[in-house]
């Protein structure tokens, strides 16, 4: 008897959901309409800072991020060489040039003391990643390079997380974060900028919607359709209501993982004092290729981690990474959420335990 596909990810939507929904297709406005200041609103509170403006995706907020404090054409951003590529790409398409920093291949995260060498005269922003929902040690990254580098986060899927007691997405000038099916609050397709800078927030709201504004309507910086519709903010209000219940069941999983798995790979987790936000599971073993085939044959979903943008082609000629190409080597995002149930971990491990 062939067993059900256990997912990769599922995304935690229902009965609230659907009627959010009818609500907004009942109204006959599908976008810029209530729900989008009612998301950001929501936004605002979990995540603790006083402006949250939502976009279209996760990849144009670090679009609009990179744009708003006006980088571009002759400037350098760090990012890690260990990320989406969205990370860089996002960057580079402002005009300005990504400059890859390794990371540490056992946390995935870039490493402070790199960061501070890979600073020159021309440094403008270090976008850091909290991969997977695990936090960067910030205080150590603001150590690390000068106050005139703005530091902005890369919090795609890190909302819930906290670092010392602070949310991702309000330690940096700037953060960006992603609605994916994949985060732990979705809408669909969508993402945001969080700040607690005014002025910025204003800059990202013009350039979501063309760069209109003013009275008369004008436009003095052309800007992009980068627009959440109320459609689709409207499946995220209900996440964010329980945004809590849903990170404490993640949690749950990531804990039935931790306990079969900890004596036979590398497993992830946060440091002391923080809290992971549990986008993905994503476990380290030498034999990542093989068992994730033979995961697959099994019905079960992985992927990789992600990727070592180094090896792409568009970024090849930036430097060596060990780091990164240890990370992308060894790295296997497991089944993860807030629905996965003990039986499907066992089954995971099972699977699992031939390839370690």
């Amino acid at each position: 008897m062939t067993s059900e596909p256990i997912r990769l990810a599922r995304p935690d939507v229902g009965e609230a959901e659907l009627a959010a929904l009818a609500e907004v297709v009942a109204s006959g406005q599908l976008t810029m309409g209530p729900q989008v200041e009612a998301f950001e609103a929501a936004l605002t509170d979990a995540v603790g800072t006083a402006h949250a403006v939502a976009l279209s995706s996760g990849t144009a907020a670090l679009h609009l991020a990179i744009l708003a404090l006006g980088i571009g054409r002759g400037d350098e951003v760090i990012v890690p060489a260990y990320t989406f590529p969205a990370t860089a790409n996002a960057v580079e398409l402002s005009g300005a040039r990504a400059v890859l920093v390794d990371v540490d291949p056992e946390t995935f995260l870039v490493r402070p003391e790199l960061v501070a060498e890979a600073v020159t005269p021309r440094t403008r922003a270090v976008l850091a990643v909290h991969l997977f929902g695990r936090p960067v040690d910030w205080e150590e990254l603001q150590t690390a390079v000068p106050q005139e580098v703005a530091l902005l986060e890369d919090a795609a899927g890190a909302l819930g997380a906290r670092y010392r007691g602070t949310p991702c997405g309000a330690l940096g000038l700037l953060a960006c974060l992603s609605f994916h099916p994949r985060k732990i609050v979705t809408t669909g397709e969508g993402g945001a900028i969080t700040t607690d800078e005014a002025e910025l927030a204003a800059s990202a709201r013009r350039l979501r919607h063309h760069g209109l504004a003013g009275d008369p309507i004008d436009i003095a910086v052309p800007g992009l359709n980068y627009r959440l519709p109320d459609l689709l903010c409207a499946l995220g209000i209900p996440q964010l209501r329980r945004l809590e219940s849903l990170l404490t069941a993640r949690e749950r999983v990531a804990g039935w993982y931790t306990e079969r798995l900890e004596h036979l790979v590398g497993t992830p987790s946060a440091s002391e004092g923080d809290r992971h936000g549990w986008q993905a599971y994503v476990i380290r073993l030498e034999r990542r290729d093989e068992a994730l085939a033979g995961l697959r044959a099994d019905g079960i979903e992985a992927q990789i981690g992600t990727y070592a943008v180094n090896r792409l082609s568009a970024y090849r000629e930036r430097g060596d990474f060990p780091g990164a190409d240890e990370a992308f080597e060894r790295a296997l995002a497991l089944p993860l959420a807030t629905t996965t149930t003990e039986d499907e971990v066992d089954r995971v491990v099972r699977a699992l335990t031939r390839y370690v």
